[in-house]
């Protein structure tokens, strides 16, 4: 579709559910395989999400390839287009996606996996902000972050120089939004799962604990 038609995308970014690649700060109390388990629920739950919001086509950007099994088992599923998040940083990696994106839709929407409290409504009220003059659409996530960025425009220094994984990463990109004197719209805090405190949290989440269910509750330690 023509990006004069107004089209949109919603991208996923996720790695690969190899144990011991991903969520590795959840190994000590998951397991490496159960800190894994819990990436695939999270991932599948973020395409849903993107399914459900229906603000275009989706698009799941693996790392470090596309052709993982469990992301071609979500292409089937989801009729999703797979594509490889490419080699660099994260920043990187974000900037070329927005930058081909934006180059076939008018607005673009990102996501990762590990927010699920992420809901289909915070999509679509990111894709009315988009298309109401936005230039840029955050929701900020408790520890500093975001879990959503959404764009109509690209910009190189958007991502340049962002400490990611760090606490300052969503105060880093306000200074470069207004920097570039771009109209900022934020919707609201969310939180993820990262450390063993959040998944302690998503436990006690009425809506949210099922992505838990039959993991370890802690990994037994060695007795001396």
């Amino acid at each position: 579709m023509p990006k004069g038609a107004e089209s949109s995308l919603v991208i996923v970014f996720a790695r690969a559910p190899t144990p011991g690649r991903v969520k590795t700060r959840l190994a000590p109390l998951l397991g490496r395989e159960g800190a894994a388990r819990l990436h695939e629920r999270m991932l599948e739950r973020a395409i849903r999400t993107a399914v459900a919001a229906r603000c275009g086509e989706v698009e799941l950007h693996g790392a470090p390839g596309a052709t993982h099994a469990f992301f071609r088992g979500l292409r089937g599923r989801f009729a999703l287009r797979l594509r490889a998040q490419g080699r660099g940083g994260l920043g990187a990696r974000m900037r070329r996606a927005f930058a081909r994106a934006l180059r076939r839709h008018a607005y673009v929407i990102l996501i990762g996996s590990d927010c699920p409290a992420l809901r289909p409504a915070d999509l679509r009220a990111a894709l009315r902000a988009l298309r109401a003059g936005a230039d840029a659409v955050l929701s900020p996530v408790e520890d500093g972050g975001y879990a959503l960025l959404g764009l109509r425009r690209a910009a190189p220094e958007l991502f340049a120089g962002v400490r990611w994984g760090r606490n300052r990463v969503l105060a880093q990109t306000r200074s470069r939004l207004a920097r570039l004197g771009w109209r900022r719209r934020e919707l609201r805090t969310l939180w993820d799962v990262d450390r063993p405190r959040d998944v302690a949290r998503l436990r006690r989440s009425a809506s949210l604990a099922s992505l838990a269910a039959g993991l370890p509750a802690a990994i037994a330690r060695p007795t001396s």
